[in-house]
């Protein structure tokens, strides 16, 4: 049976030409017309017409650094595939790429199967994948033609992180590699060597907690680790991606190095912009809630919020991504009880980053900026576009309809990502995802989820 064709009526549409009133059409999987004014109501006769007046129509948001089902080193992540693209559509996102890691001794391959057997056929949002690379040899090497045949345009490698980083000669290679087809490396800024040095001082002098977890990666292992990254930019002529950045000195790391032309993304996430390191001192009724705040880069100083989120005013940050890598504070986070080295790096956000960056920003930006940093910036970047990130005829029929009167409160209770918490517990949020569409299916509604489970992945070019 042919699908009906359903007809978005009367909303302020977020095209790439700018925002008007209109309709917009999808049949199938795809946007068939963007109507400026909208359709004559005879031409609506047969069609499925959803009333999305009074709201913004944009093209469904890409969340584009999040680490679903994965083993960390520590422990799994809470949320599974399945549970964490019901999530992010139920906040209004509909592609997230994820990142498919390579444990040492793992072929690129293996990694890639590995992954797609976990998100194949159980995704409500569409995903793509990111390879990190934590193994580079020669056989790593001649893998990676491959891994761009199946789609894979971005790659990531660590400073930090033993089981994980490579030295600055892998990680120029790395860069070598991939400059051919104009491929892009995301890279976890943090100077390793430091961090372990720095945690084991700080445990040393008797701080336990995770107000030591700060303390032990301070701002300036994240900006020497980006200042390299940018030098082995310009030596290569390849392109990368500073991913979660999080301070005001890695900011002007970045800034200097595009004046020298290096080609650097730059990715910031809400935490970075609404909470400072001040959590890390929280309490709670178990004496462990700043637990809840651990994650790589940390929070950090208020003067960093204010100047991250300056960045993001001035248009020098390319996409707010999420980082999503969610444990339970209970029975994951709580291990590290004794030890801040031991709690699980990492926090939830994939449901909660539109509402999050639309409220906090909302009397400084309007739907275009809120558009290319939650969807357009990302697709651009990473070779979806104009598959993905634009509200126009020929486009996949991924939709989110924004109700920006719509208020409510972030808690757990009410959350679908699957983690005992919110860094965002208690935030009146501004804004709401009314209707979101992936491939032309409606997935969730009011923030609630409809069941359905069209997902699939995006190969990239």
């Amino acid at each position: 049976m042919a699908a009906v064709t359903k007809v978005l009526r009367g909303g302020s549409l977020v095209t790439p030409e700018g925002v008007f009133a209109g309709d917009v059409v999808l049949e199938g999987q795809r946007i068939a017309d963007v109507v400026p004014g909208g359709l004559d109501a005879a031409q609506l006769d047969g069609c499925e017409v959803f009333d999305v007046a009074g709201c913004w129509v944009f093209p469904g948001f890409i969340d584009a650094h999040t680490h679903m089902q994965c083993w960390t080193g520590m422990d799994w992540t809470a949320d599974s595939f399945e549970t964490g693209t019901r999530a992010a559509a139920c906040g209004g996102t509909t592609t997230i790429v994820d990142y498919a890691t390579q444990d040492r001794g793992m072929t690129l391959t293996q990694a890639l199967d590995a992954w797609h057997e976990r998100a194949d056929g159980t995704c409500t949002a569409n995903y793509a994948f990111h390879m990190a690379i934590a193994d580079w040899n020669e056989r790593t090497r001649q893998e990676v033609d491959a891994m761009r045949d199946a789609g894979i345009t971005s790659f990531k490698t660590y400073f930090a992180y033993d089981h994980l980083r490579l030295d600055d000669a892998q990680t120029m290679e790395v860069l070598e590699a991939i400059k051919p087809f104009d491929g892009i490396l995301c890279v976890h800024c943090e100077n390793g060597t430091l961090v372990n040095e720095l945690q084991r001082r700080v445990f040393e002098r008797g701080i336990t907690g995770p107000e030591g977890h700060p303390l032990s990666r301070p701002a300036e292992c994240e900006a020497e680790a980006i200042g390299r990254l940018m030098y082995l930019s310009r030596l290569t002529g390849a392109r990368v991606n500073v991913v979660h950045c999080s301070t005001e000195l890695g900011l002007e790391e970045v800034r200097a190095a595009r004046e020298h032309g290096v080609r650097a993304m730059l990715e910031t996430c809400p935490q970075y912009l609404l909470l400072d390191d001040a959590r890390y001192l929280e309490r709670g009724e178990d004496g462990f809630a700043g637990a809840k705040y651990v994650m790589s880069p940390p929070l950090r100083k208020p003067t960093d919020v204010a100047a991250l989120r300056r960045s993001v005013l001035a248009g020098e940050v390319d996409q707010i991504s999420t980082d999503h890598c969610s444990f339970n504070l209970h029975g994951q986070k709580d291990r590290g009880r004794a030890d801040f080295r031991k709690i699980p790096n990492g926090g939830p956000g994939v449901e909660h980053r539109p509402a999050l960056v639309m409220t906090t920003f909302e009397d400084d930006l309007g739907p275009m900026d809120f558009c290319r940093l939650l969807s357009t910036g990302a697709a651009r970047e990473f070779g979806m576009y104009p598959r993905k990130g634009a509200l126009a005829a020929g486009s996949d029929a991924d939709v989110c309809v924004w109700d920006p009167a719509a208020r409510w409160t972030i808690g757990a209770a009410t959350q679908h990502q699957a983690v005992d918490y919110t860094p965002y517990e208690g935030f009146e949020a501004h804004g709401r995802a009314r209707l979101v569409f992936v491939g032309g299916e409606l997935v969730a509604r009011d923030g609630e989820p409809t069941g359905a489970k069209p997902g699939a992945y995006v190969a990239r070019s």
